[in-house]
């Protein structure tokens, strides 16, 4: 996947650090991609979303407990839940480990992925995101987690420290979200083909791989 500013295909993904099927369809969407004949011609742009923005911020909680409170069901039901996730994660090759994971307020998190944007490394920082919350369960409200993660990607680490110490990209998040909210993106994962097409959810490889190519043909430059 590609950052540029003159693809055919400009895809737009909503997308929560926090949340285990954004990741799987990263991963699909990456599938698709590396069976799509123009590629080259697609560009990835990672938007910020928050799953539950009211969830305090400096509050840390098992992922467990929050998924039984938001089902009304039992641990037992609640593990059985993460397990179909993480079967369906192992099948793109992801070993979650949503049992040990940690819920947080993923603001600063998401903070980061827009100085990463900044930077050309916005697609980097939501992998590295991703992977530290779902697979090796690290807490993603904690500055020097967030400040190692973003020098790990390239990123400075005093211009890191000084953004996630103050209110730095705070707007560019909030206005992600609300251009969200405002096309109608009400959970994440959602994905949005040069404004036109619009796929919810983490669809299998072959329903991105069709959007693509449907997007693609439709431009006049791709059929000249």
């Amino acid at each position: 996947m590609v950052n540029a500013t003159d693809k055919a295909v400009r895809v737009e993904i909503w997308s929560d650090v926090v949340c285990p099927w954004c990741y799987i369809g990263k991963r699909r969407l990456e599938q698709a991609l590396a069976s799509f004949e123009h590629a080259e011609d697609v560009e990835i742009v990672w938007r910020s979303f928050q799953l539950d923005p009211s969830f305090p911020s400096g509050v840390r909680r098992p992922a467990l407990d929050v998924l039984m409170e938001k089902t009304g069901g039992s641990r037992e039901q609640a593990r059985e839940m993460t397990a179909h996730v993480s079967k369906l994660a192992a099948d793109v090759g992801l070993e979650y480990r949503l049992d040990e994971s940690v819920m947080v307020n993923t603001l600063d998190a998401h903070r980061l992925t827009r100085l990463a944007t900044a930077h050309g490394l916005g697609s980097q920082a939501h992998e590295r995101l991703l992977r530290a919350q779902l697979v090796e369960s690290q807490v993603l409200d904690d500055t020097e987690t967030l400040v190692r993660l973003g020098v790990e990607i390239g990123l400075p680490e005093g211009e890191t420290r000084t953004v996630l110490s103050g209110d730095g990209y705070r707007d560019e998040v909030e206005d992600d979200i609300r251009e969200g909210q405002r096309i109608g993106v009400s959970g994440v994962p959602f994905f949005v083909l040069n404004r036109a097409y619009g796929l919810s959810g983490a669809q299998p490889a072959e329903t991105f791989l069709q959007a693509l190519r449907t997007v693609h043909d439709e431009q006049p430059a791709a059929r000249a």
